[in-house]
């Protein structure tokens, strides 16, 4: 249904129907998200976010604009305060036509003179305009409408200029045979004596509109006895937000700290939620070209490092310098020199030592009791889209990340073929893969996936060493998201798990995990030897 026709559809549903103030396009979002059929776009409170007073102050062109966003950013129907139509019948024809165009359903103005003072402001010295001249201004808006559907509202300010009843009745009937699709009958009492006394002497003409800002302890119930099509709430989504606001920035300057105040207003996701930043995610799948700069990485760097002796008492090995370099910062360079630039380590051990500039920092705080996955379920809301998972004293050459942040599998694992450490020092992260690599020499654009990963594999059954990096494309972040939350649900402690097993658990449900082979260029800093290792590895 166009919004035009939900509004008028809701002017002549014979029900009471309610809409609330909304001032921009944020506050549009979330009245519209509340359950409100309709939106009111006040002249006091846009205004008043531009920080102008409700005198006009602010042009027809500038309010324009911040109906134009608001009107974007929901399905439902506005009901622009339209003032005076800001100035004589021109102006109003103008308005209109500006009003469809973008999408703005109804529009409401008041029979005063322009430039208007708010109705609250005293109002009874406020002159009313010409009954002849407010008609004609009424039924040139009717006629440069080009939707049949588009509302008219005649607001008649008798009540509020100090008129009385005969005055507000004649008028109202004036602007009704001029082509008002509804009136709105205003008032300022704290009573709703005005409005009672309207509707009892204006029957069912047309629908009519009411604003029961200081009435507003009358039951809604007598409304609905009135007759009444439509209530206006008409300020308050405003108000709240400044009373907001004050304590907010009262409470942070007077503590000079956000401990105590953070986790008592929205997070900044909300934010993004409210803007729509799922959808535009989803439009840079369609349109952007496919770069690393849409990929994520996590690396984990919770351990200790128990092999490096006293050289981890004060700090992670992930931590440690070569070069004046800690290893970790090494890993975040390649990433970021790839095009990664979204990047979340994963801490436990001595957290307060990590400091590698612009990352993003989540701290598995029970490292001592979990496995790898553990640290990785810290993390766990970064599996949202594409990202790259590796360890924090894993370093590669820059060539390795960017042929497998190019692979569009789900799933892809890289694996060094040369067994340049059999025999060596340390446990070995042993990978099977299908085809065998040297079976299949020769071969071109051949496909390779993993069968397993697994320390104790016999060296003769191995097809390489697996070299710490899981790439997971947007499908593959989300089976992976599920794959947890399956074995979670059947009860198993993957939070003990180390990376290879979850990988490992991924192939047993029957999803391919790809191949990217290499030959050296990386290495894996378990030890002291590793750390003169790795400056050779970067004087090369």
């Amino acid at each position: 249904m166009k919004k035009t026709t939900a509004f008028k559809a809701m002017l002549d549903s014979g029900e009471l129907e309610f809409i609330l103030e909304a001032h921009n396009g944020l506050s549009a979002k979330i009245v519209e998200e509340s359950g409100f059929k309709g939106i009111w776009g006040s002249g006091l409170s846009i205004s008043a976010a531009m920080g102008v007073r409700d005198n006009n102050e602010a042009s027809w062109t500038q309010v324009l604009e911040v109906l134009e966003f608001m009107a974007d950013n929901t399905q439902v129907p506005i009901l622009l305060d339209g003032d005076t139509g800001y100035g004589n019948f021109n102006n109003m024809r103008r308005l209109v036509t500006k009003l469809e165009q973008r999408g703005v359903a109804a529009v409401c103005i008041e029979d005063k003179i322009f430039p208007k003072t708010n109705s609250f402001i005293k109002g009874e010295s406020q002159p009313l305009a010409d009954v002849d001249e407010f008609c004609g201004k009424i039924k040139a808006g009717k006629d440069a409408q080009s939707d049949d559907d588009f509302c008219i509202v005649a607001r008649t300010e008798s009540f509020i200029a100090g008129w009385g009843l005969e005055e507000a009745l004649k008028r109202a009937s004036a602007y009704h045979e001029a082509g008002a699709d509804a009136i709105l009958c205003h008032s300022k009492i704290s009573k709703p004596t005005d409005v009672v006394a309207f509707m009892r002497e204006w029957g069912d003409r047309c629908p009519v509109v009411i604003v029961p800002t200081m009435y507003y302890s009358t039951p809604t119930s007598l409304f609905e006895d009135l007759g009444v099509s439509m209530v206006i709430w008409a300020n308050h989504v405003l108000r709240s937000s400044i009373g907001a606001m004050q304590q907010t920035a009262k409470h942070i300057l007077e503590h000079r700290s956000l401990l105590h105040i953070e986790d008592r207003i929205p997070p900044v996701k909300e934010i993004f939620r409210l803007q729509g930043m799922a959808e535009y995610k989803e439009w840079e799948k369609a349109y952007l070209p496919k770069t690393n700069l849409q990929a994520k990485a996590i690396l984990l760097a919770a351990s200790k490092g128990m092999a490096f002796g006293e050289l981890t008492d004060d700090m992670p090995k992930a931590m440690l310098k070569v070069e004046g370099q800690p290893i970790v910062k090494r890993a975040v360079t390649t990433l970021r020199e790839t095009g990664v630039r979204d990047i979340t380590i994963v801490t436990g051990y001595k957290p307060e030592a990590f400091t590698v500039g612009t990352v993003k920092y989540v701290n598995n705080a029970d490292w001592k009791d979990t496995g790898e996955v553990g640290s990785l379920l810290a993390a766990r809301d970064r599996l949202d889209g594409a990202v790259l998972i590796g360890y924090g004293d894993v370093v590669v050459r820059n060539y390795v990340l960017e042929n497998l942040l190019r692979s569009e599998a789900p799933f892809t694992v890289v694996v060094d073929y040369s067994m340049s450490k059999q025999g060596l020092r340390k446990s070995v992260d042993w990978a099977q893969v299908t085809p065998d690599r040297a079976e299949s020499a020769g071969l071109k654009d051949l496909s390779y996936e993993l069968k397993c990963i697994d320390t104790s594999l016999n060296q003769g059954a191995a097809s390489g060493e697996w070299c710490g990096l899981l790439w997971c494309t947007d499908e593959g972040a989300r089976i992976l998201s599920e794959t947890l939350d399956k074995l979670e649900g059947a009860g198993v402690d993957v939070a003990q798990w180390s990376l290879p097993e979850l990988i490992n658990a991924v192939v047993e449900s029957g999803t391919a995990v790809a191949v990217e082979y290499i030959h050296e260029s990386w290495l894996d800093v378990d030890d002291v030897l590793d750390l003169g290792d790795l400056y050779s590895f970067y004087a090369v």
